[in-house]
């Protein structure tokens, strides 16, 4: 209930504006109305009242005092509404006996209803009903009245449209006689069908003009509407003389005699040429539009997919490590347990480490930053190395390997490690995908100035409509819960990426579910003898340095060795591996207390953590290096840390680190590249 509502309220045409003979009233009458569910309003004056009318009202309810005092104000208002409205008034009297005078006023408001107070509840919201659905076919009249003027007015702007398209020449009027073909049309028409104003053009003209493609609908269209006595309304192509191509609108109405027999149909061609170009590349957006936002979500769920399969295979190993490391904790171990968990702990550390290179090499990959040692490889012995890698899982599972090697197969160039990483990933997965007592074939033979090495097995094959994703990264044939085989679908995604590079090819084949798959890695033969001496032996440059000799303890023992690293077990594991070896061990949590530490025991090498809070690593070795000699600025460095990217390694490089070395990392690594620091040994 709103009591004297200002004018910018919204409009609304089935509310009751009310005027009750004192505030009492109004208060009741409103409550009244509220609980059944009807808007109102009230006012404190007639003039109020009439004001706010203008803004909708589905019936008034005014007390006869109120008219009294301002005779002329509410018949003002009723006397100048629109010629559809007749406002419902319900006029609340004293007596139910009004004075002549009263009556005659009441009379010239026109839709009165009187109520003699006091009113019965009933009686009132009665009467208030009735004014309402008396007022509803009112506006529904209104509507009605309104929709009419905006259709005529729609239908004089048409008009005035087609007449436009006409005087400027855009439309073409044409009439046919039916008995005799004869075309009469305006040089519009002509126009639209690529003729001069002057030319001729005859019925036949015109279905000559229509593209081939389009003639049978066009006259199908013309045949049922002379049949069934219908307009008809159809788009086509016309060639024009020059060969063009172009779009007509056509419509045509026929007429009949008397008895029915068709006489003549006439009509209009409308070159809507510019239109249909408009909607073809409408079209296309939509349609790229479209196949972006699938792109989109096949994205997004793949990348849900591969989060998923992330978090799968990283604590599936993770479970095995902490489920035998809280073993061990227990002290009820047998040395049995003791080495059972030590086993486990070490192969699915190695698994984790396989996924974080996976997850490098493809990062390496994309940015472009992945780097090739070129040599000359014999790639017999790359295979013959890859398959020794498999075989011990070959073995487990009674699947036999059968290698046929062309001896005339010469060398190739190529990064040996990259080259035994693509054969040891088909392999792999060859064994993964076949079942038990199965069987691997690994083929080397020269075709044409190329290498082929072709890897088929007879395991689960591959489904016909997965073939042509094989190698795209996150795509697995199997991504849900209940799938057979662990990965993140980055192995083969990462083997066509190193084969590319490698200036070769590879491709898929597979017979279907159970049938099993071929992969074939096609690599250019290099133009180099095969009796050329051989090249010596190089290093990848992010390859697993070689095992040192068992003796490279020996030749840290009593060196100093500073050991950074804000995590406790990483510290306590590099004092544990590097004191094993005599070596006299310091560890600070800080880069703040390495570098009070460091001018206190000047060590002989600094083993620090790059990712460190307030000050990282190359905060810490940049401090270093700002020292002077005497205090131990040149003391040499080694960056061991998580960061394993290219650019990570050249970062700690500039920073003054002498060597970068990625985590995990062997215990025997570590303890040769700090000899290697001191020179204690050859460096690398």
């Amino acid at each position: 209930m709103q009591n004297d509502p200002t004018p910018a309220s919204l409009p609304d045409d089935t509310r009751i504006l009310l005027l009750p003979p004192t505030s009492r009233d109004a208060e009741a009458i409103g409550n009244l109305l509220e609980r059944e569910g009807l808007a109102c309003a009230v006012y404190s004056t007639l003039r109020a009242l009439c004001d706010d009318m203008t803004r909708g009202a589905g019936a008034v309810v005014v007390s006869e005092e109120a008219i009294l005092a301002d005779p002329y104000a509410l018949a003002y208002c009723v006397n100048n509404q629109p010629v559809w409205s007749d406002l419902p008034i319900i006029v609340l009297s004293r007596s139910g006996h009004e004075k002549p005078a009263t009556a005659a006023l009441l009379s010239r408001l026109g839709n009165i209803s009187v109520l003699e107070r006091p009113v019965r509840l009933t009686t009132f919201i009665s009467l208030v009903r009735t004014a309402l659905r008396a007022r509803e076919r009112q506006l529904q009249v209104r509507d009605h009245l309104a929709d009419r003027r905006r259709a005529e007015e729609d239908l004089r702007h048409s008009e005035q449209r087609l007449r436009l398209a006409v005087q400027t020449g855009k439309l073409g009027v044409w009439e046919v006689d039916l008995r005799t073909a004869e075309l009469t049309c305006t040089p519009a028409c002509k126009a639209n069908f690529g003729r001069p104003a002057d030319a001729p053009f005859t019925y036949e003209d015109f279905w000559a003009a229509i593209h081939r493609d389009d003639v049978s609908a066009t006259r199908a269209a013309v045949q049922r509407s002379v049949r069934e006595h219908i307009e008809y309304d159809i788009e086509y192509r016309n060639v024009w003389p020059d060969g063009s191509i172009h779009w007509v609108l056509g419509r045509g109405q026929p007429s009949y005699a008397e008895d029915g027999t068709p006489l003549r149909m006439v009509g209009v061609t409308l070159d809507i040429t510019e239109r249909k170009s408009i909607e073809e590349r409408r079209n296309a957006l939509l349609e790229a539009e479209r196949a972006a936002r699938a792109e989109a979500e096949r994205a997004g769920r793949m990348k849900d997919e591969f989060l998923a399969t992330l978090s799968h295979e990283l604590r599936t190993p993770l479970n095995a490590i902490f489920g035998w490391a809280q073993i061990l904790k227990s002290g009820a171990s047998t040395a049995e347990d003791v080495c059972e968990a030590v086993d486990v702990i070490e192969r699915n550390a190695r698994a984790q480490t396989q996924i974080i290179e996976d997850l490098l090499d493809m990062s390496r990959i994309i940015s472009g930053k992945i780097r090739l040692d070129v040599q000359r490889v014999d790639l017999a012995a790359v295979i013959h190395s890859a398959i020794e890698t498999v075989k011990p899982a070959a073995d487990v599972k009674e699947i036999r390997l059968q290698t046929i090697l062309d001896p005339r197969a010469s060398l190739i160039s190529g990064d040996p490690n990259r080259l035994q990483q693509i054969l040891w990933n088909l392999l792999s997965n060859a064994v993964k995908f076949t079942l038990r007592g199965g069987r691997i074939q690994i083929v080397l033979e020269r075709v044409n100035s190329s290498l082929e090495v072709r890897i088929a097995d007879n395991g689960a094959g591959i489904e016909p409509q997965f073939l042509p994703f094989v190698f795209d990264r996150f795509r697995q044939a199997d991504a849900t819960t209940t799938r057979q085989h662990g990965g993140l679908g980055l192995g083969l995604a990462i083997v066509k990426q190193l084969v590319e590079l490698h200036g070769g090819l590879i491709r898929a084949s597979s017979a279907g579910k159970g049938h099993g798959s071929t992969f074939v890695v096609s690599l250019p033969q290099s133009a180099i003898e095969s009796e050329a001496e051989p090249a010596p032996p190089r290093r990848h440059p992010s390859a697993t340095p070689d095992t040192p000799k068992t003796d490279a303890c020996v030749e840290i023992s009593g060196l100093k060795i500073l050991v950074v690293d804000d995590e406790p077990d990483a510290r306590a594991l590099l004092r544990r591996v590097l004191e094993d070896c005599d070596a006299i061990v310091f560890t600070s949590s800080s880069a703040e207390e390495a570098v009070a530490e460091l001018e206190k025991q000047r060590p002989d090498v600094i083993v620090s953590d790059i990712g460190m809070p307030i000050a990282d690593g190359y905060a810490l070795i940049r401090r270093v290096r700002a020292l002077p000699p005497e205090r131990g600025g040149r003391t040499p460095a080694l960056a061991l840390t998580a960061y394993a990217r290219a650019e990570d390694r050249v970062s700690a490089m500039v920073a003054g680190f002498q060597h970068h070395l990625s985590k995990p990392v062997a215990p025997n690594e570590l303890i040769a590249i700090v000899a290697s620091l001191t020179g204690r040994i050859s460096g690398n």
